[in-house]
């Protein structure tokens, strides 16, 4: 098994699912973005994102899918939950909602922001970001009653979920976090497992604002 990682990309939501896990993998880092730096990557994966993992005839690019992957392939339901858990649904909205709710604005005001910067496209970014913290709203009254996600503990949900809250800190968002998702977010950061994952390569520094 193996997976193609860029320090501080989406690439970490399976690498530190692949910590927590424990199993055996090949890590081939890359310089952000990989398909201006490692052009030869293409030759990989044609779409020049990350993650990509490799495991057998297995292909796959998207990171929340992947994570769900290895917990049910490799039966790491200590890390997630089967489909006959009464909380099952929920596991899987969240794990779908830290990318289509949540990451998505974020990588617009990511790019408006730092990569394509201009007074018009700062505009565009600040609606973005906007968007994202009410995005939170969710999460935010979930965690006033909830250490975790779903089932009262750790799951590869958390994983997707953190790393969206993770990439705003980032993006100089997470000052404007609620006080519980502050918490939250600490306590995935404290998992060793997560600072080893966070700890492959160059960290992700984007450059300030003009």
């Amino acid at each position: 098994m193996k997976l193609w990682h860029c320090a501080g990309s989406r690439s970490l939501r399976p690498l530190w699912a692949l910590e927590e896990m424990g199993l055996e993998y090949e890590l081939e880092i890359l310089t952000f973005p990989p398909r201006i730096f490692n052009k030869q990557y293409l030759e990989v994966n044609n779409l020049g994102t990350v993650p990509f993992l490799q495991d057998g005839e297995t292909q796959m690019t998207e990171s929340s899918a992947i994570c769900q992957y290895l917990v049910d392939h490799y039966q790491q339901y200590e890390f997630g939950l089967r489909p006959g858990h009464a909380e099952y649904g929920a596991y899987l909205n969240w794990l779908h909602h830290a990318d289509a709710t949540l990451t998505f604005p974020q990588t617009l005001t990511m790019r408006y922001y730092y990569l394509e910067p201009s007074p018009e496209k700062q505009a565009v970014g600040d609606d973005y970001a906007r968007w994202f913290i009410a995005r939170l709203r969710r999460l935010d009254n979930h965690l006033e009653s909830h250490d975790y996600l779903v089932d009262g503990r750790f799951t590869i949900a958390d994983i997707a979920v953190g790393y969206a809250l993770h990439l705003a800190c980032a993006l100089r968002l997470d000052e404007r976090f609620q006080p519980q998702t502050r918490a939250y977010l600490d306590r995935l950061r404290a998992r060793p497992a997560f600072a080893r994952a966070d700890g492959y390569g160059e960290p992700l520094v984007l450059p300030a604002r003009g």
